[in-house]
């Protein structure tokens, strides 16, 4: 099921224009910064949305919920602080995250009982 996600979610991204912030290409401080903004002054060709500029975004580009939220590999993102999060989690369906606030001692324990449980770890660095 996981992988047929993965697949749909993948073909539809691909659909999907990339969204850049208005002039991102043209200056040097929004080089970096090219997230989207919403293009908000008055003579805005984009926000006019004229032939030509690229497109705004607009509820019509939405996923359908099921592969909503979903990691590349067609799992459930899941956030863990300690190893007791990992008992209501399904390794089948979550892709773990060990939160950016735990220390080095309790992550190794974290991707120890990960690991032997068969979860997939995203970000176990060199762990």
């Amino acid at each position: 099921m996981s992988k047929e996600l993965a697949e749909l979610r993948k073909r539809l991204k691909k659909k999907n224009p990339e969204f850049r912030r208005h002039l991102w290409h043209r200056f040097i401080k929004f080089q970096n910064q090219d997230a989207w903004r919403k293009p908000k002054g008055n003579d805005n060709k984009m926000r006019l949305q004229l032939k030509g500029y690229p497109p705004i975004v607009k509820i019509g580009y939405r996923n359908p919920r099921i592969i909503r939220g979903l990691h590349p590999t067609g799992l459930l993102p899941a956030v863990v602080n300690c190893v007791k999060d990992l008992e209501n989690l399904d390794p089948k369906k979550h892709i773990i995250y060990i939160g950016g606030t735990v220390g080095l001692k309790k992550r190794i324990e974290i991707v120890k009982a990960a690991r032997e449980k068969g979860f997939v770890i995203a970000n176990a660095g060199g762990l």
